[in-house]
């Protein structure tokens, strides 16, 4: 199956502003506040395996598909700092307001 080369410029744009994101991340992560902090690390999760998922879909698209288990990877990274989010929300909606 041909892939057309469009698809590998849209991937590789993706995978621009997911770097872009990394920026900000970073610089929320200097910040004085913890709870800011601890955000931004779940963030960085979120980012960094949005980059791999982006890098497994364009190994796979240019070099070939044995490289597509890097996009399950970056999947299952994704899915990991979506669950601590979701748990780290239903815990604090749980806890009687002070």
């Amino acid at each position: 199956m041909d892939i057309p080369d469009w698809a590998v410029w849209i991937a590789l744009g993706l995978a621009v502003f997911q770097a872009l994101g990394l920026v900000t991340v970073v610089r929320r992560l200097r910040g004085a506040d913890a709870a800011a902090r601890t955000g931004a690390r779940l963030d960085l999760l979120d980012t960094v395996g949005g980059m791999v998922l982006f890098a497994g879909v364009m190994l796979a698209l240019l070099v070939g598909d044995r490289w597509f288990w890097l996009t399950l990877v970056g999947a299952a990274v994704i899915g990991v700092g979506y669950a601590v989010k979701g748990v780290l929300l239903l815990r604090s909606r749980r806890r009687p307001a002070a």
